[in-house]
């Protein structure tokens, strides 16, 4: 695993070159193939390393990273051409990355925090640095402080469970099982206000409007998956606290889940819409995780990663509007199938994956969720049913509006689509589209 991280600390020179922006894009790309053929052994950690090591739930989410940032710098292409400070975006982005890296594949839970909230630093950077209204500084205070402040007691757990135990590696700690109401509620607030569950996740929104196109990408892609990350590896030694109270936020999870779904129809902003449609797939992730049982676990894992892909690639796409019409209102945006009819059909593509329809992976992971909640309590499937139906009918709302209707007469003439555009939501479709054909690997992995 050190290999990988030295190959990226050593690519940050390169940012500084001129010139090199394509290029880094192509090293990120080899990085990701290297890491793509590592023999991972499904049931255990591999390729331990000094501190690191890599599992199938890390193994999956660090590709994950890496993809993610081989698209925003595909995505990003208008900074390269203004030369809009183009080095310190590079430097960034390969930072962010480091700092995801060293999250998902290191075992040692004091440096697991240390990373996990280090990785907010460079995305606030980015939003505050190239995000479009005056309004970010506001969105990044938000986001700030909403995961700062949640994440101090978890800290304070970890230092408890070091003076416990005297050991906090992640492996290690499944032989253990605390009982503790106030460790509980410490350790687990940080992840869930990180997915974020209904009612801390205002920040969310805020973030995802004020960010430029690479912001939203990497905090749909990415940093949500943090949340749900620490909560599968948390829980090993909390299970029998987690017995008792999972119900909690199985229960805000289902009703919120429902109640954004709703809120969705009321957006008119292209990308609020998208980011309140995340916290509702999210809140999914952590009903499954919280009833604890197999389904659940896998199902999350599986929702997790399609879910960056879909996500991450709905905000290219409202970004790509954006950049021809300059705003991400949705009664701006209508009628664009007579502007950009091959768009169109990405659009499609990827709002019907949104509301997991075959074969995305989106419909694997939530089959498996609604298996989980369904198994925990037949009641959840009045709520499941809901969330359901209505992640379809936002989906199609955003897709309808966009595509038909008379369009804006207010619009100047514009370019369609460029072959980069193309490709980059080609990535982004590919892979959720053809993993479900071998999700048995996903499926097997305890």
């Amino acid at each position: 695993m050190m290999k990988f991280l030295m190959m990226m600390v050593f690519l940050i020179p390169l940012c500084f070159l001129k010139n090199m922006f394509w290029l880094v894009q192509m090293m990120l790309f080899i990085l990701m193939f290297l890491f793509m053929n590592l023999n991972i052994n499904i049931n255990n950690y591999s390729n331990l390393s000094y501190m690191f090591g890599c599992d199938m739930i890390s193994f999956g989410l660090i590709l994950l990273s890496i993809w993610i940032c081989i698209l925003m710098v595909m995505a990003s292409e208008n900074l390269y051409k203004v030369d809009f400070y183009v080095v310190f975006f590079l430097f960034n982005i390969m930072i962010l990355l480091i700092f995801l890296y060293m999250t998902f594949s290191i075992m040692n839970l004091f440096l697991f925090y240390l990373f996990f909230e280090g990785s907010l630093i460079p995305t606030l950077m980015l939003i505050i640095g190239w995000g479009y209204q005056p309004e970010r500084i506001q969105a990044g205070m938000y986001l700030l402080f909403y995961t700062l402040f949640a994440s101090l007691p978890l800290l304070l757990g970890i230092f408890y469970v070091f003076n416990e135990m005297g050991c906090i590696m992640i492996y290690f700690l499944k032989f253990f099982n605390f009982n503790f109401y106030l460790l509980y509620f410490s350790m687990i607030m940080a992840f869930l206000v990180k997915m974020p569950m209904y009612f801390v996740h205002l920040w969310l929104p805020k973030a995802h409007v004020e960010a430029p196109v690479s912001g939203s990408m990497i905090l749909a892609g990415i940093m949500l998956k943090l949340g749900g990350y620490g909560l599968l590896r948390i829980l090993v030694f909390l299970q029998s606290v987690n017995f008792k109270l999972g119900f909690i936020w199985v229960v805000i999870s289902l009703i919120g889940g429902f109640y954004i779904s709703l809120k969705c129809f009321c957006q008119i902003d292209m990308k609020s819409l998208i980011a309140y449609s995340s916290v509702a797939h999210m809140s999914l992730v952590i009903g499954g995780i919280m009833t604890m049982n197999y389904w659940g676990y896998v199902g999350s894992y599986l929702l997790m990663i399609g879910h960056g892909l879909c996500s991450s690639g709905m905000f290219c796409l409202a970004s790509i509007n954006y950049e021809r019409l300059h705003s991400r209102s949705l009664y701006i945006n209508k009628g664009m199938m007579n502007f950009m009819p091959s768009m169109s059909l990405w659009w499609f593509l990827l709002s019907s994956s949104n509301m997991a329809a075959p074969p995305s992976l989106n419909l694997m992971g939530e089959i498996s969720l609604i298996n989980s909640l369904m198994s925990w309590s037949y009641f959840s499937m009045i709520m499941l049913v809901l969330i359901s139906f209505f992640s379809a009918g936002y989906s199609l709302y955003l897709y309808s509006y966009s595509q038909h209707g008379k369009f804006y007469f207010g619009m100047y003439s514009f370019y369609m689509g460029v072959s980069r555009e193309y490709l980059m939501l080609l990535l982004h479709w590919l892979p959720l589209n053809i993993m479900i054909m071998k999700v048995d690997y996903s499926m097997i992995w305890f």
